[in-house]
C-alpha cells in the first residue's frame, strides 16, 4: 500500500522535512556518480557493519541508500508522515526526534545480528520512528492510499492506525519468518524498522506539542 497524503492539515511550511528529503536525494546522487567499486566501498565505510561497528555509522547510515527506488520510496513516506509531525513539535525538535529514532533503529540492527558483515543503510529506520509517533499523535487521521489490485490500482482512505499497524505487522512477520536474522529475502533490513517504530512511539512523549496544537487538542 503506497501512501499518497494525510488527511491532517499542515499549518506551517515543512522546512525540515523538505531539507531532509533534499539532503538524502543529494547524497544518493553523489553515490550514483561513483563506480561500482567506489559505491560499495562508500556504503561499507559509512553504513552500519555490525561486526566492524564504527559509532559514527549509526548516524551516517541513515542518509545512504542503495537505489533510486530505495531513496524515493523512503522520501515519499517521510513526506506523507513527517510534515504533520514537524508541524506538531516544531522544526528543531523534529530534527532531534528524527535522529534519535535513526540511532535507535541502527542499534536494533546491531543487537539483532551483531556478527553480520553486511552494511545496513537507509533512512527507513528513522522514518519508521516518525510513523510510530504519527500513530500516537494522529490516531484519527486518514491516509489516502494507492492499493494495487492485480494489474490495476485503486485509491482508498485508510485509517492511519490500520495502515500503520498493518505496516508494522508486516515487519514483525518478516523478522519472524525470514530465513536470516538481519535481512528478508529481498535484502531489506527489518529490525531497524521495528526498532525505529517502537522508539518513535515511546520518544514522542518527550517532545511536547507547540502551543497552538495544545489548544487544538483541548478543544477537540
Amino acid at each position: 500500500m503506497i501512501p499518497l497524503r494525510s488527511s491532517e492539515r499542515v499549518y506551517s511550511r515543512p522546512v525540515v522535512t523538505g531539507f531532509l528529503i533534499a539532503f538524502n536525494v543529494i547524497i544518493y546522487f553523489y553515490q550514483w556518480t561513483l563506480n561500482t567499486y567506489r559505491f560499495e566501498q562508500f556504503v561499507t565505510d559509512w553504513g552500519i557493519v555490525p561486526d566492524n561497528l564504527h559509532v559514527i555509522s549509526l548516524f551516517t547510515s541513515m542518509f545512504l541508500h542503495g537505489s533510486w527506488l530505495h531513496v524515493l520510496g523512503n522520501m515519499l513516506f517521510l513526506w506523507v508522515f513527517g510534515r504533520n509531525l514537524e508541524d506538531l513539535v516544531g522544526g528543531a525538535r523534529f530534527v532531534a526526534f528524527y535522529v534519535l529514532c535513526g540511532l535507535a533503529a541502527g542499534l536494533a540492527q546491531v543487537l539483532a545480528n551483531p556478527s553480520a558483515p553486511t552494511p545496513t543503510i537507509g533512512a527507513s529506520g528513522a522514518i519508521a520512528g516518525v510513523m510510530g509517533a504519527y500513530l500516537i499523535k494522529f490516531p484519527r487521521s486518514q491516509i489516502d492510499t494507492l492499493i494495487p489490485l492485480f494489474i490495476f490500482f485503486t485509491r482508498l482512505n485508510v485509517p492511519a492506525p490500520l495502515y500503520l499497524l498493518y505496516w508494522f505487522g508486516l515487519q514483525l512477520l518478516d523478522a519472524v519468518f525470514s530465513g536470516e536474522r538481519s535481512y528478508t529475502g529481498g535484502g531489506v533490513a527489518v529490525f531497524p524498522h521495528i526498532g525505529g517504530f517502537v522508539a518513535g512511539m515511546l520518544l514522542i512523549r518527550w517532545f511536547p506539542s507547540r502551543q497552538r496544537w495544545r489548544h487544538w487538542y483541548e478543544e477537540s
